[in-house]
């Protein structure tokens, strides 16, 4: 593990020395990001000039739920999407080739090598969001609710990965995976809404059960919300153990297909 952490310091340090060389592309994406963050929310205080609920949710519910899908969205942003997309570039062109001489576990090379701190930087404004609507809410936050919800925001952030990881490695059978890259923007629009939102029972199977688009955002959020609930935590671990395995397992039986360019 010492070793691994060396490997990613070293790929951190290059990336953060990268931006640095180019300052103007830093703060205009980060002010992007921002921009969009930013419309998000008012788009919430909108809607509930002309409601008080949405699927039982209240306002500041919501700008809690949504600000808990921007803390996970900046944190997979910041340490894993450039990575993992440059990855389906690099598997479709032969370029991947260069991720095999790496010292160290191929899927780990391939998906940590790039850091994107633009991404990061936001992760302050989504944080201040959600203490922004838990001081609205005038919720009682104890230690032990702060680390659970964390360890929530964790598998939440492991398993937005692995169904990443898992889509681009397509890419290994087909010539053109793209389409299904580009998937991964969809799911994610459905992390900002309440389970309860969902009533149909086949978009409840789907979203919040096969697909954990909704458990992500919904579990933390109910845990700071209403408490713990052992439901919440075991479905959430449960199921970032069952598409982490699930990941790795098809990247590595991709990799056993990889053609690359020397071949």
């Amino acid at each position: 593990m010492l070793h691994y952490l060396k490997v990613w310091l070293a790929s951190a340090r290059y990336s953060i020395v990268r931006t640095l060389m180019f300052r103007g592309d830093f703060f205009v994406w980060s002010l992007v990001e921002l921009f969009w963050m930013v419309v998000t929310l008012l788009t919430i205080g909108v809607i509930y000039q002309h409601t008080d609920s949405i699927a039982g949710w209240s306002k500041y519910e919501m700008v809690l739920l949504v600000g808990t899908s921007m803390m996970i969205q900046r944190l997979l942003m910041g340490f894993f999407w450039s990575s993992l997309f440059e990855m389906g570039r690099n598997i479709r062109t032969g370029n991947f080739d260069f991720m095999l001489a790496q010292p160290g576990n191929v899927m780990f090379m391939a998906s940590t090598r790039k850091l994107d701190p633009d991404g990061l930087v936001n992760l302050v404004a989504a944080g201040a969001v959600v203490i922004y609507a838990a001081q609205q809410l005038q919720l009682e936050i104890t230690v032990a609710g702060v680390a659970l919800y964390l360890l929530m925001i964790f598998c939440g952030l492991v398993i937005h990965y692995s169904i990443l990881a898992l889509s681009i490695s397509v890419a290994f059978w087909l010539a053109n995976a793209q389409g299904l890259e580009g998937g991964y923007f969809t799911l994610t629009e459905f992390s900002r809404l309440p389970k309860q939102a969902f009533t149909n029972l086949a978009t409840r199977v789907i979203l919040v059960w096969a697909l954990p688009a909704v458990v992500v955002t919904n579990a933390p959020a109910s845990t700071l919300l209403h408490g713990f609930d052992h439901t919440w935590l075991l479905w959430l671990v449960g199921c970032t153990i069952v598409w982490f395995g699930l990941a790795v397992f098809v990247f590595h039986r991709g990799l056993r297909r990889y053609s690359s360019a020397s071949s």
